[in-house]
This record gives C-alpha cells, sequence and structure tokens, in this order.
C-alpha cells in the first residue's frame, strides 16, 4: 500500500515557511487544487535568469524534480510562457516563484 501524499496546499504553504525562515523570498503565483495539484517551482535569478521545475513521482513514491526548462537558465519570458502553456493544459496547478538573487537555492532542497 502506498504511503499517503501530503496535499498540494498543505506542501506548499510548507514550503513557503521554510523558505521564509531562510530568509528566502518565496510566494505562490497561481492557486490550484488543493488536494492534488500539479506544481511547479519558477526559480528567478532576478537577473533575467529562470529556471522552471515540475514535481512529479517515482516509482516508489517518492516526490521528484525535473527542470522543466533544460538545466540552464532561460529568459524569464520563456519561463512564463511555459508556466502559461501548463496552465492552459491543467487548470488546477500551482505555480510558487522563488527569488534566488545569490544563487544559493538549492532545487535538491524542494523535498
Amino acid at each position: 500500500m502506498d504511503a499517503p501524499r501530503l496535499k498540494a496546499e498543505i506542501w506548499i504553504k510548507a514550503l513557503v515557511r521554510r523558505l521564509d525562515v531562510d530568509f528566502t523570498t518565496a510566494m505562490v503565483i497561481r492557486k490550484g487544487d488543493p488536494q492534488a495539484g500539479a506544481v511547479y517551482v519558477k526559480v528567478n535569478d532576478l537577473k533575467g535568469g529562470c529556471h522552471v521545475y515540475s514535481r512529479s513521482y517515482g516509482q516508489d513514491g517518492q516526490r521528484l524534480w525535473a527542470p522543466a526548462t533544460g538545466d540552464e537558465p532561460v529568459p524569464e519570458e520563456r519561463a512564463d510562457d511555459y508556466i502559461a502553456k501548463q496552465v492552459k493544459f491543467d487548470s488546477d496547478c500551482w505555480v510558487v516563484e522563488i527569488e534566488n538573487p545569490d544563487g544559493a537555492f538549492d532545487p535538491g532542497s524542494l523535498d
């Protein structure tokens, strides 16, 4: 039997609070389904470069984060276009934006 998954809304609130404690600015820029909406995290370096990560689950139920826009930063416009396409496909998705001007944010810390 699979372990129960944390509701999307609760996980996002915990992420934003945890980042706030670390003095990292994070904001929910789109609310989705509170139970199980897809989650996208946009990491913005505030210099025009962004990464977008999408959440999925592995075979063992562990949460995985994939660089949805590639391994290299993309212009913010391209990141926003990617997110807009995902919203058209799935209107229940969540988007969290994290400001990362010093490059210190580690996407591995999303779990």
